[in-house]
């Protein structure tokens, strides 16, 4: 399965220089928020791709022009071929008043609300989100600072990948591409990241071949 992660920066060379056919080898897309909405639609009408997205902080115009094509999945497990995806945008509140900002209480109840959907689930794969984790590469600053619950949702599930953005590459500090958290893979998909996994197996198989690996410890 290949991904085309986004998030934050509109690529010239998909958007601007884009060459027929150069979308077509990506089975799913996903945006990681802080895009133009014609740039997500863009991606969704020229490749066969199936674009996924959670809000940014600066996302307030998806009210009024909601990307077409695209699927968003905050506060949601979305399935894709078997592969557990959890959507939760948005980043730490710094205007009393703004869409998709959050305290770290108001993203944790936000969690708390997903509980049966993780349980039913059997966890998630992928974490999409915005901002950063706690102490995982944020900024020192109150906008860029990351969420404590997703460390705790890494910790309790151990996804595959958390993906994120909000943190530009032309930042001083707290910029990686790529980083490691237990066995998670982290990685800030600022502008595009390129992620190659192999088909997940039915999460029924995969409890069952964990159980079977337990007994034989």
């Amino acid at each position: 399965m290949k991904i085309l992660v986004v998030s934050d920066k509109e690529s010239r060379k998909i958007w601007d220089f884009y060459e027929p056919g150069m979308l077509y080898p990506y089975d799913l897309i996903l945006s990681c928020g802080d895009l133009n909405p014609y740039y997500l639609q863009f991606l969704a009408t020229m490749s066969r791709a199936e674009v996924l997205y959670v809000h940014g902080n600066h996302d307030e115009k998806y009210e009024k022009i909601p990307p077409e094509g695209c699927r968003p999945i905050d506060d949601m497990i979305y399935n894709f071929r078997g592969l557990r995806i959890l959507g939760l945008g948005g980043c730490m509140r710094y205007k009393d008043d703004a869409r998709h900002q959050y305290t770290n209480k108001e993203m944790d109840r936000r969690i708390r609300k997903l509980r049966f959907s993780l349980k039913r689930n059997h966890g998630f794969d992928i974490l999409l989100a915005h901002a950063p984790a706690e102490g995982l590469n944020d900024g020192s600053d109150l906008p860029h600072k990351g969420f404590e619950g997703f460390r705790r949702l890494m910790d309790e599930y151990h996804p595959m990948y958390f993906l994120h953005g909000h943190v530009h590459k032309d930042y001083s500090d707290g910029y990686k591409k790529e980083s490691r958290y237990g066995g998670t893979i982290v990685i800030n998909a600022y502008e595009t990241y390129v992620l190659e996994i192999p088909d997940p197996e039915p999460v029924k198989e995969r409890r069952f071949f964990r159980r079977r690996a337990e007994r034989n410890e």
